[in-house]
């Protein structure tokens, strides 16, 4: 982890961005109860006195299918934490509630909100509904940061205007076999 420490007189700046385009999102830890659970890719910077630590769901399912798996971050303190998002971001508040959403939409949520992945319906929805097999149930009462678009969902959108379009369908052989 990486430390700025101003030993100048008077205020400095120091700058961060985020690996991909989205939305930089500061949450103050201490009107959040002094903890906030992140995906592991989510986490941008924090001010002095934030600790981070691992956060390991415990659930199952959770850990083998959900986009965020076991292992999450936790951040503790009662300072600003920079949280990164592709997209847009919304935040929800649920009160004794139950969402189900996107594995790849979810960028943090408060620990009083319980976190599982359960497959989203029937194998003829799972099929041909576009949601994919599994969706994120959020449930309880707390606060949700979600993004609009995953990350791996914006890379695909983008992948077709990239330098490296139609090479998907390339053989081995490359052009050699086209006319």
């Amino acid at each position: 982890m990486t430390h700025f420490t101003n030993h100048g007189i008077g205020k400095q700046k120091v700058t961060f961005s985020a690996l991909y385009p989205g939305t930089v999102v500061p949450i103050d830890l201490s009107k959040v109860g002094g903890n906030l659970i992140v995906q592991k890719d989510g986490f941008l910077c924090a001010a002095l006195g934030t600790s981070i630590s691992l956060h390991f769901n415990r659930k199952l399912g959770a850990g083998l299918v959900g986009g965020e798996g076991f292992i999450l971050l936790r951040l503790s303190g009662d300072g600003f934490a920079f949280v990164h998002a592709s997209g847009t971001v919304i935040e929800k508040q649920l009160n004794n509630e139950t969402s189900r959403i996107d594995t790849g939409c979810i960028v943090a949520f408060e620990p009083t909100i319980d976190f599982d992945v359960q497959t989203s319906g029937n194998l003829k929805s799972m099929l041909f509904g576009g949601k994919g097999l599994f969706l994120a149930t959020l449930s309880g009462s707390g606060r949700v940061w979600l993004q609009s678009i995953p990350i791996k969902k914006l890379v695909q959108a983008l992948a077709p205007y990239g330098k490296n379009r139609g090479k998907e369908n390339s053989s081995i052989l490359g052009n050699l076999l086209e006319d």
